[in-house]
């Protein structure tokens, strides 16, 4: 344990502040060369037409005309409708399902509970703080504010940026939008000590971590004043000094390789290795008791996913096409890489392995989604699958932890994988968009050691912060109400012991 915490200090010291930026580089650069030609015409007039009229008194009126507030796209907002409930139908029902298969069929139910309600619960909290601390400004790069405090000041016509200069979508859209990636993030840690965590001690670990973990690090990673406040490099400072510190530091996640998989696979090894190991591990069978949910599962949550990383974009424009694309593009090579590796080292290929693949090919895809070219997007499906394969069959076995249903072994370890690989495909000469310099309106040149040092950072402060305020929660809740249920409710199942109910009755 003390290995493993002084392995998560390192990780968070590495880097300098080297800042670049990027997110939306296809729609500024094929804006700006037709904002050019249209003011160029548009000058010309004037300049004949000044000898013949006095020019202070042509030119007050123009400057004393305010520019118009931008009005957001029905296409941008009817997109953002779309991919917030597809978000929405990973966590319920497709990780419920998705997990459930793996476990015994007599705690089926306990995760389809457990998905549930977490979704709920922290859905309400998003709404009463969560968004406010996440996404408003705060007097530290760590925390937001309380602008939005239960969502106080918000209106119809509020409106939120985008990564396009001039662009913005309905603030509600945008609220709702990022309550799906808040309550799915802390639910996929379920997966990790599934079959022997009271649901009480559950619901109050996730409170503890979404509070204290997940919107410090989404503030930290995604927080920024927009496009449209950086015209000189003397702004861009501002916006640097007001930012996430991640965000300052030019890390690159597109949608949430470090807010969402990192975060919430390292909270996952941490409780495994808290809890210990379920009874019986390594000595009874502990198949899963349901493959075909398990597809069924992996199959929502893969539909849900173009959701996840196409709505980040906040935009329905070329670039959201190349992530939609990159997304399909990376989870087929991830599943077809694991399928071969699997049947290569075991003699058979599983259904479960082929959709364990895809999860860890949408994973690593998560962060690079719109920074990388289409065959950056299958070059990260087909490494990732044999990375992520050899945490959850040798490194889990070498170690000894009980990672139920490997949620550090698929997401901890292909999010790691997915950000720093960003640092490199990114890289126009690789295909990659670039990094886009709002200050230019153009892709910046390209500099590796920078990128990955941002990358590191990013990977490195998103492990150290939660790993931390994970272990202090679960130590909390332990002390509080008990971590674990008890040998006999344990060997009875959750089911009925937690919940009186069965997922079966045959």
């Amino acid at each position: 344990m003390k290995r493993f915490f002084s392995t998560l200090m390192l990780l968070g010291a590495l880097g300098f502040t080297g800042v670049t930026f990027a997110e939306d580089a296809a729609a500024p650069a094929a804006a700006a060369p037709a904002a050019t030609e249209a003011a160029a015409p548009a000058a010309a007039p004037v300049e004949a037409a000044a000898p013949a009229a006095a020019p202070a008194e042509a030119a007050a009126p123009a400057e004393a005309a305010a520019p118009p507030a931008p009005v957001p796209n029905k296409g941008d907002t009817a997109w953002m409708i779309v991919a917030t409930v597809l978000v929405l139908f990973m966590c319920v029902p497709g990780l419920g399902l998705f997990y459930g298969g793996m476990v015994r069929s007599k705690n089926m139910l306990s995760v389809l509970m457990q998905t549930f309600m977490i979704t709920c619960v922290l859905g309400v909290l998003w709404a009463l703080y969560g968004y406010s601390i996440a996404f408003t400004q705060g007097t530290t790069p760590f925390f937001g504010g309380f602008d939005r405090l239960f969502l106080q000041g918000m209106t119809p016509d509020s409106m939120a940026v985008t990564f396009s200069k001039g662009v913005v979508i309905p603030e509600y859209i945008f609220m709702v939008f990022q309550l799906t990636f808040a309550v799915i993030t802390p639910a996929l840690i379920v997966g990790a000590f599934a079959e022997r965590m009271k649901f009480s001690a559950i619901l109050l670990f996730m409170i503890l971590w979404f509070t204290f973990s997940y919107l410090p690090v989404a503030h930290m990673v995604w927080f920024w004043a927009g496009p449209d406040a950086i015209t000189s490099p003397e702004s861009l400072q501002t916006v640097v000094d007001t930012a996430g510190f991640v965000w300052a530091k030019g890390a690159l996640d597109f949608a949430g390789g470090t807010v969402v998989h990192i975060n919430a696979g390292i909270a996952g090894l941490v409780g495994a290795l808290v809890l210990g190991k379920r009874i019986g591990y390594g000595k009874e069978a502990m198949a899963p008791h349901s493959v075909t949910m398990t597809m069924i599962g992996a199959s929502m949550l893969w539909v849900g996913w173009f959701g996840f990383n196409v709505g980040s974009n906040l935009e329905a424009n070329g670039l959201a096409t190349l992530v939609f694309a990159n997304t399909l593009l990376a989870t087929c090579a991830a599943a077809t890489s694991w399928m071969f590796v699997e049947w290569f080292t075991k003699g058979k290929p599983s259904m479960l392995g082929a959709a364990s693949g895809a999860i860890a090919g949408l994973v690593a895809i998560t962060p690079a989604c719109g920074f990388v070219g289409p065959m950056g997007a299958i070059v990260q499906g087909l490494l990732v699958s044999p990375l992520c394969f050899m945490f959850v069959t040798k490194v889990k076995s070498m170690m000894g932890y009980d990672d139920s249903l490997d949620v550090f072994g698929v997401h901890c370890i292909g999010g790691i994988f997915g950000a720093l690989s960003t640092g490199i495909l990114v890289n126009p000469a690789l295909g990659g968009t670039g990094v886009w310099d709002y200050v230019t309106n153009a892709v910046a040149p390209y500099d590796m050691t920078a990128q990955m040092t941002a990358q590191a950072w990013g990977v490195g402060t998103t492990l150290v912060w939660s790993g931390v305020v994970a272990f202090v929660a679960y130590k909390i809740v332990d002390v509080l109400i008990g971590l674990r249920v008890s040998e006999d409710v344990e060997r009875e199942g959750l089911d009925t012991t937690e919940h009186g109910e069965r997922a079966y009755h045959y």
